[in-house]
């Protein structure tokens, strides 16, 4: 069966992949994302998470904890959003209204995330002066791992940098260079930690940088934390109460992460090590996924979702093919006997 064509396709769709395939949802083992497979345990919420309005003592701890986490410099502003889509959005609509001088269409590569291509190309992004421009960079790529060019930071007018998936490389982020003028980084929460459905990203970056898209503006002066009009575009409760305290508390584990990351290294090694046998050659990925060249990438999706496994496939190439980790000895199994 060849697999639909979209556009912007993404993993997930189970239930597509159900109406195909037959199975109930738990006899399915869902490969297709690039979500750890086993999440941050969040613990107990308090009522008033639920039952308030989010407050700023909240926001401020979450902001605090996500600081530490990323070392984000002391120059630097940080925004908390409901996922990285959102924000992937808001910095299109933005830039699209903005009186930035010889802003240009951005310089997005072709085999990458596509919501990012896709938010510029919305109708309201009418800008294509000469000029500087903007590059967008996913770091490391998805789907194949690839780390940006250091030296396009700062090398055009402006910089962002998704690192969604960086959280298992560390010491590869260019947080640090967010304090310079130019550069934005956009940080997701629910891959590394497991919890999509949570819904929380961040926009980190200089503060004129944040702003730069209203002139009128000013930097928030309680706390620094970010310009009024990134702020202002996202609505007064971006980010809902338990989505606050669980991402504090995430935020605030360290000790999870540095665990988390050598099990995440380890099972992306056994992946490997499985797929080997069938021919499969690895292009790249992260810890979170591999994504792999095979004869006939349709073919072999197919072949694992009659037993039930979901794997992601691309519009732009017949041969790569993505594997998310098992998370579970019993997916593991199911896997190795569907291969």
């Amino acid at each position: 069966m060849d697999a639909p064509v979209h556009k912007r396709d993404h993993g997930g769709g189970l239930d597509a992949a159900m109406a195909r395939y037959g199975g109930s949802r738990d006899q399915w083992l869902d490969l297709s994302t690039g979500i750890n497979p086993v999440p941050y345990p969040i613990g107990d919420i308090p009522p008033d998470a639920w039952q308030r309005l989010p407050d700023e003592a909240a926001m401020e701890r979450l902001l605090h904890a996500a600081r530490r986490f990323w070392n984000v410099p002391d120059s630097a502003s940080i925004l908390a959003a409901p996922g990285a889509s959102a924000l992937i959005r808001v910095l299109s609509r933005t830039l699209s209204h903005s009186d930035m001088p010889h802003l240009t269409k951005p310089d997005i590569e072709d085999r990458t995330y596509n919501e990012w291509a896709a938010a510029f190309e919305l109708p309201d992004y009418i800008r294509y002066d000469p000029g500087p421009g903007i590059v967008i960079r996913v770091h490391p790529n998805n789907p194949d791992g690839r780390l940006m060019d250091e030296g396009l930071i700062g090398s055009t007018q402006l910089t962002v940098i998704d690192e969604s998936f960086c959280d298992t490389i560390p010491d590869h982020s260019h947080v640090a260079r967010s304090a310079a003028p130019g550069v934005v980084v956009v940080k997701s929460f629910g891959k590394f930690w497991g919890l999509a459905g949570l819904r929380l990203g961040f926009l980190i970056g200089e503060p004129n940088t944040l702003g730069l898209w209203d002139e009128t503006s000013s930097i928030l002066p309680t706390h620094g934390y970010t310009s009024a009009s990134t702020k202002e575009a996202l609505g007064p409760w971006p980010v809902s109460g338990p989505a606050l305290e669980i991402g504090a508390r995430a935020l605030e584990d360290h000790a999870w992460a540095d665990t988390t990351r050598t099990r995440l290294a380890q099972d992306a090694a056994r992946l490997d090590v499985l797929l080997h046998p069938t021919g499969a050659q690895l292009i790249g990925g992260t810890d979170l996924f591999r994504t792999y060249a095979v004869p006939d990438a349709a073919a072999l999706q197919d072949r694992l979702a009659v037993s039930h496994i979901w794997t992601r496939i691309f519009p732009y190439s017949d041969s790569w093919i993505r594997f998310g980790l098992p998370g579970t000895e019993a997916h593991w199994a199911q896997l190795q006997a569907a291969l």
